[in-house]
């Protein structure tokens, strides 16, 4: 299989894009009077709070998910997350790509060519899936919706451009942690590569282990790491 480069690398940096881009927020909307814009704003506050207790309640989670590039080319697996820090996107056994976040720094290994590249996820807003406490709440904005049951928020740090942007969008769900469920996220990077990830199938508080996190280097073996 040959790797959609591009599409993983704006997967694991964690840029997204705008909401707009979603057809989610509101075609138009009317100048809001002060004490509109003041109930708006508290508004969207809490909103931001509900977002960042959701993230804070997830302790592991799997999800099927499909992925998708702005070719339109369409990858299927399986993530797996665990705070904190740990993530891990599975393409399958027949796969010649893998995507890891080992708490530190993620990485896309690249069986095909036996190459790995790896990026700090520390100031990433990718990080909003890790960190909520840190990155969410410093660089996360609320973006209107059409919709009173989906919440969508904006992350991204406004002084490093190059990390660029991720889009979280929620919809309210009773039995997700929080009472909302992360259903898909938009990424675009600074090379205006987008990527749309849409999971499914999400179970929360399941066992994963550690060792999920790992993987082989391949510019060691040429087995397939993981």
């Amino acid at each position: 299989m040959t790797t959609p480069i591009a599409s993983l690398r704006t997967l694991a940096i964690g840029l997204g894009a705008g909401a707009l881009a979603l057809g989610l927020a509101p075609a138009g909307t009317a100048p809001l009077t002060a004490p509109a814009a003041a109930q708006s704003a508290a508004q969207s506050a809490t909103n931001l709070d509900k977002v960042v207790a959701a993230l804070r309640g997830i302790s592991t989670m799997k999800a099927d998910f499909t992925q998708t590039d702005r070719q339109g080319t369409t990858l299927r697996g399986q993530m797996t997350l665990k705070r904190p820090g740990k993530i891990r996107f599975d393409y399958g056994k027949d796969a010649d790509f893998l995507v890891i976040s080992n708490g530190k720094s993620l990485y896309v290994i690249d069986y095909e060519v036996n190459q790995v590249e790896r990026w700090p996820i520390g100031n990433s807003p990718l990080g909003a899936l890790f960190d909520p406490d840190r990155d969410v709440k410093k660089f996360g904005k609320m973006v209107p919706t059409s919709n009173p049951n989906v919440l969508s928020v904006e992350v991204r740090d406004p002084k490093k451009p190059e990390f660029g942007m991720i889009t979280l969008i929620f919809t309210k769900n009773a039995a997700a942690p929080g009472g909302l469920q992360l259903t898909h996220w938009v990424a675009l990077d600074a090379q205006n590569n987008r990527t749309k990830v849409v999971l499914s199938n999400q179970r929360y508080g399941v066992a994963v282990a550690d060792s999920t996190f790992t993987f082989k280097d391949p510019r060691r073996s040429t087995r397939r790491p993981g």
